[in-house]
């Protein structure tokens, strides 16, 4: 990773998550019919910026949270509550993105959860919730005993890090099975690589590159927030 400080780092990142969530919205504009809440393709095209909005760019600034430097100083508390908040924010998104589709399939008499992309998907989100719960459970609420903090941290890093390479794996393998369905005629085949293919192909690329990028200040040591005893404090028990 380029030998950059952290906030210049943050800023390049934050540029291409919003660049990611343009993509999506400027694809489903121009080559798939805009936006409506009808039942029609339009609603459908809700899902796909949702998606990317949430389990992608709001997830990973939550990720990151404990990556900027003004949380290395202080009470952890308010750094505590912005995680929480914004992997909230990211889950909600999610599941707005699949109540758009699931409202279009039921719409169009379309079968729902018969993909290999639906299946990894509706994985990520689950999984996504028990991670929220349990980590409020943890780490905000008085009753969990600081042994099992300290046990249940590792694995709460580990999850966030596998539920974001599950939703690059499911916005990826959805962008690719849209296209496939949708460029089937004449010149416009996939195989044929249209201009929305190519476009459609390098925001794929792009979600890659947010997600690697995002993986990678998560574990490099210098970023890391150096450990202190409040670190596995409860939110209620830190008021007290």
């Amino acid at each position: 990773m380029l030998d950059l400080p952290f906030l210049p780092f943050c800023t390049l990142l934050g540029g291409l998550g919003l660049t990611c969530v343009a993509f999506t919205a400027a694809w489903c504009q121009h080559w798939r019919g805009g936006f409506s809440w009808d039942g029609s393709a339009s609603t459908f095209n809700w899902h796909p910026v949702l998606m990317v909005a949430g389990l992608v760019v709001t997830y990973g600034a939550a990720a990151l949270v404990y990556r900027l430097p003004p949380s290395w100083r202080g009470p952890k508390l308010p750094w505590k509550v912005l995680h929480g908040v914004l992997a909230l924010v990211a889950f909600g998104l999610a599941v707005l993105g699949l109540v758009a589709v699931f409202h279009f399939h039921n719409t169009q008499g379309t079968p729902n959860m018969y993909s290999l992309h639906s299946w990894v998907g509706l994985v990520t989100v689950l999984l996504f919730s028990c991670q929220w719960v349990a980590g409020f459970g943890a780490f905000l609420l008085p009753w969990a005993p600081t042994w099992l903090r300290v046990l249940y941290k590792p694995l709460h890093v580990f999850f966030g890090s596998t539920i974001l390479m599950l939703s690059v794996v499911s916005c990826v393998s959805g962008i690719n099975e849209k296209l496939f369905f949708s460029l089937r005629n004449g010149t416009m085949q996939y195989k044929l690589l249209p201009p929305e293919a190519a476009f459609a192909n390098t925001l794929g690329l792009l979600i890659l590159l947010f997600s690697l990028l995002v993986l990678g200040a998560l574990a490099r040591p210098a970023w890391k927030r150096p450990d202190s005893p409040e670190s596995c404090q409860p939110l209620l028990a830190a008021e007290r």
